[in-house]
């Protein structure tokens, strides 16, 4: 339920950016205009993205309800945030691969200090929650692969684009169409066989109170902040280390799993240590991508 007010909220803020941003300036092509002489490449390229995209998304985030934030987070972001650099910077090479690769190498690492600790802690309920872990490495090799469709779909110069490229905010727009209507499927599946849970029908969402609809289309708008602005910052800084720097969601989401949903509260001897190093490296990693892009 609240992953439709989600998708909603990732296409009404798009269309705010489009008919904001994405039409002022006095270089390059307005929201409507570029989207107008965009070719079907350019539109099938964005659209891909937003199918791949979403059905990673759902992926990590029954992850996260089965294995806990703090590890389904770290894991699923984590490769894809490995692999997704891998794809992008071959894809399109920019900046220095010492320093990029140095610091997807650190990221790399933190993710396995965190699945290390989280084993010590598991070994006190005797769960140990595969199911979730293996959905957040598939959700993560899914994710590695989207940013790739969406860049594919932009013009390289976004002052001067290319007839029937797309511009950062067409593209957005077009990814957010196909999240939606991806959504219908794959989101109706999850909502009659969920990973977790009873299923539910599209009458409950009807149920809601506006306080937690608004919630979820918020949360839509959020995340619609942030590729936006990744999108944007790779005409400059390369799409390889604005993806990279991107992911650095992870390091957030590990936070919040660790300090605000305590889901390390009294644990066994030595997993402090392990979570502050994996904290320590987790920012090492995203600064030597920063750097790598200077």
């Amino acid at each position: 339920m609240f992953y439709w007010d989600y998708v909603l909220g990732i296409l009404i803020f798009s269309l705010i950016l489009g008919f904001s941003l994405g039409s002022s300036g006095s270089k390059g092509m307005s929201f409507v205009e570029n989207l107008q002489q965009a070719e079907w490449s350019s539109i099938s390229g964005a659209l891909a993205g937003g199918i791949i995209f979403n059905l990673a998304n759902i992926l990590i985030a029954a992850a996260i309800a089965i294995a806990g934030m703090s590890v389904a987070f770290p894991v699923g972001i984590g490769i894809a945030l490995v692999l997704g650099v891998i794809i992008n910077y071959f894809a399109a090479p920019q900046g220095n691969a010492l320093q990029l690769f140095g610091g997807v190498a650190l990221v790399g690492l933190a993710i396995v200090i965190d699945a290390l600790a989280y084993r010590k802690k598991v070994a006190q309920s005797k769960k140990v929650p595969t199911k979730g872990i293996v959905i957040s490495v598939v959700g993560g090799v899914l994710m590695a692969l989207f940013y790739r469709f969406v860049a594919s779909s932009m013009a390289t110069n976004q002052e001067s684009p290319e007839a029937g490229m797309l511009t950062p905010y067409s593209a957005v727009f077009i990814f957010s169409i196909g999240i939606l209507i991806s959504n219908f499927l794959f989101n109706t599946i999850l909502m009659k066989k969920p990973f977790e849970g009873s299923p539910v029908t599209y009458s409950q969402y009807f149920k809601g109170g506006l306080k937690e609809h608004f919630t979820g289309i918020l949360g839509g708008m959020v995340w619609c902040v942030g590729m936006s602005l990744s999108i944007i910052a790779a005409g400059k800084a390369g799409f390889a280390i604005s993806y990279g720097l991107g992911q650095g969601a992870t390091l957030i989401a590990a936070l919040w799993g660790v300090f605000i949903w305590k889901e390390f509260k009294n644990p066994p001897k030595g997993v402090n240590t392990l979570l502050t190093l994996m904290f320590l490296l987790f920012v090492s990693g995203l600064g030597l991508i920063i750097l790598a892009g200077s």
